[in-house]
């Protein structure tokens, strides 16, 4: 079965602490690769679980504040060192794209590998990245300086082939692809035999959205909307909703309340504030909307499929 898995590389909020390290997730789908934002220390957690370089080639910023931000300039080096090849592609806003360029071509300039930027603009919704299995497409958040979010979409899988239908219609190799992909097969006599008789369902596609700092807002519901597992920030407990709105972030019921709106099947919260020795109250309260609640933590590993 094909590994489509989030790793939780820091999940805390505007500083590192002793508990927690700021914001940064990788995606692992199909062994490559994708970093979500990339705090400070984020390279050392990544290299705590375990995750290879080589195999990272894309890194999705969601905004310009620094507990997003803080880690990238270490972490490209530091890849530089380690012999990385090829091209690393960072997909940013265009004033982050100008500072890290030229921090980069300063700090880096014998870098063995190539770093494209990849311009995010305010407010856009696009695809960011595609190959043959999987998309990643930008959405906007609603927080004090221009943010986006990122939807990561498993394209439609191939249909199952029944081995017993395919042996008693002596179908040839060559043409199992296509008939996983949906198509008839018409034998030599010029008989149809119909897909359904040949193949089952395909396994669901999975999908997973990563709301970076934003207010509550439906148009991030609308945005995700069908997603399977939802990432959201639950910077604060109820009591600080005042604060939260004047911040530009949410509350753990606001964030449950936007997966319950988008029909996700599960949420996953952090961007904790530096405030709370436990998280506890925060589940607590999200749990009260949506069902199904994982509190991140540094070195958790959700898979999604």
């Amino acid at each position: 079965m094909a590994k489509f898995q989030v790793n939780i590389l820091g999940c805390g909020s505007a500083t590192p602490t002793a508990r927690h390290q700021p914001s940064c997730q990788v995606v692992d789908f199909r062994d490559k690769l994708f970093m979500i934002d990339c705090g400070e220390g984020a390279q050392l957690q990544f290299r705590r679980m375990g995750l290879k370089f080589s195999r990272l080639n894309h890194i999705f910023i969601s905004h310009l504040h620094g507990d997003h931000l803080f880690g990238l300039p270490g972490l490209l080096s530091t890849m530089g060192l380690h012999e990385v090849s090829g091209s690393v592609t960072v997909h940013i806003f265009r004033e982050g794209a100008r500072l890290m360029k030229e921090w980069m071509d300063f700090f880096n300039r014998n870098s063995p590998f190539d770093i494209v930027y990849d311009v995010i603009e305010e407010g856009e919704r696009r695809i960011v990245y595609e190959d043959g299995g999987l998309t990643v497409e930008t959405f906007p958040l609603y927080h004090r300086t221009p943010c986006t979010g990122f939807i990561f979409r498993e394209k439609p899988k191939l249909r199952h082939l029944r081995g017993d239908m395919v042996k008693f219609h002596s179908i040839p190799i060559a043409s199992l692809q296509a008939i996983k992909e949906g198509a008839d097969f018409v034998k030599d006599d010029g008989r149809v035999i119909p897909n359904a008789a040949l193949t089952t369902a395909a396994d669901p596609s999975v999908s997973y959205a990563y709301c970076s700092d934003t207010m509550m807002d439906s148009r991030v519901a609308a945005d995700i909307r069908g997603v399977d597992t939802v990432y959201h920030e639950a910077t604060y407990d109820d009591s600080m909703a005042q604060r939260a709105r004047e911040r530009g972030h949410s509350t753990a019921r606001e964030a449950a309340t936007i997966a319950r709106e988008a029909g996700a099947r599960r949420l996953i919260i952090g961007h904790f504030s530096k405030r709370y020795n436990s998280e506890e109250i925060l589940l607590r309260e999200a749990s009260e909307v949506f069902p199904d609640v994982i509190l991140a933590n540094e070195g958790l590993r959700v898979d999604l499929e």
